[in-house]
């Protein structure tokens, strides 16, 4: 871990690069909430019609689309009103058989704290790359439960709702239709992977400053793939921007950064 500093101060107000970063259009809200599902008829359309080959190439998209709706969502840059909000969190949480709520009380924690020991979310960052490739299974457990404990109570039943989503897909796979029980174990095992992709990788080696905490990667295609999640310096310096205006910051923001000695990753 570096042990240099840069002052906060050097850091320039999203005032200063543009509010217009912030706006998100009707159509661009109802695009990015719409997208997850989708990506779920198309993978059931690709069940249906035997074409197994394609169905783990349709499960990725799906995970990027709903990171990213929910990340927006998460730190109100959609503007979603607080109903909206709620509900937008079960029904994206619900698409990848995950806790919606318990994504938004870690994730915020995680800006709020990060390295902190008390970042559940973070934890990864300080492990061994194997270490957070085993820690896959058990992460969103973990975080689930930290956030029960200290949710209220109408927040526990958004909770324990969104915990029986994963027991309820597997056991109507089973019981019903085996589509269904391809689609959860593919979720299920695919988010075992997001201590190593969304929290080690990004924070590697993280330093003492705002600017040297996490990684940000520079390219067309990678970036385009991920739905500008790559970005992540980025975001965690202005997490009030919508992912789909990071690109634009991003661009924005690269004269401050060459000028502070920081050096975006390269990416085709």
């Amino acid at each position: 871990m570096t042990t240099e500093t840069r002052p906060a101060r050097l850091i320039p107000r999203l005032s200063d690069l543009g509010t217009d970063l912030l706006v998100t259009t009707r159509r661009r809200r109802a695009f990015t909430l719409s997208l997850p599902y989708v990506g779920v008829a198309l993978f059931a359309a690709a069940m249906v019609s035997g074409l197994w080959w394609a169905t783990p190439l349709i499960a990725f998209g799906i995970f990027v689309a709903v990171v990213t709706a929910t990340h927006d969502v998460v730190h109100r840059a959609l503007g979603l009103g607080s109903v909206a909000t709620e509900i937008a969190l079960f029904l994206l949480g619900a698409v990848l058989l995950e806790s919606g709520h318990a994504y938004r009380a870690t994730h915020l924690q995680h800006h709020r704290r990060f390295p902190s020991p008390d970042d559940p979310e973070g934890r990864p960052a300080s492990m061994s790359l194997l270490g957070a490739v085993l820690y896959g299974p058990v992460f969103l457990p973990r975080l689930w439960a930290w956030a029960f404990r200290r949710a209220s109570r109408g927040r526990r039943a958004w909770l324990l709702a969104e915990a029986a989503l994963p027991f309820a897909a597997v056991g109507a796979g089973v019981l019903v239709w085996r589509g269904l029980l391809v689609y959860a174990t593919m979720m299920i095992v695919g988010s075992w992977v997001y201590p190593l992709l969304t929290v080690h990788l990004p924070h590697r080696r993280y330093g003492e400053d705002p600017l040297t905490q996490t990684h940000t990667l520079r390219g067309r295609v990678v970036p385009a793939l991920f739905l500008e999640l790559t970005y992540h310096l980025e975001h965690h310096l202005y997490p009030q921007v919508p992912s789909h205006n990071l690109g634009e910051l991003a661009r924005r923001l690269d004269p401050f950064l060459e000028a502070a000695g920081v050096h975006p990753r390269r990416v085709i």
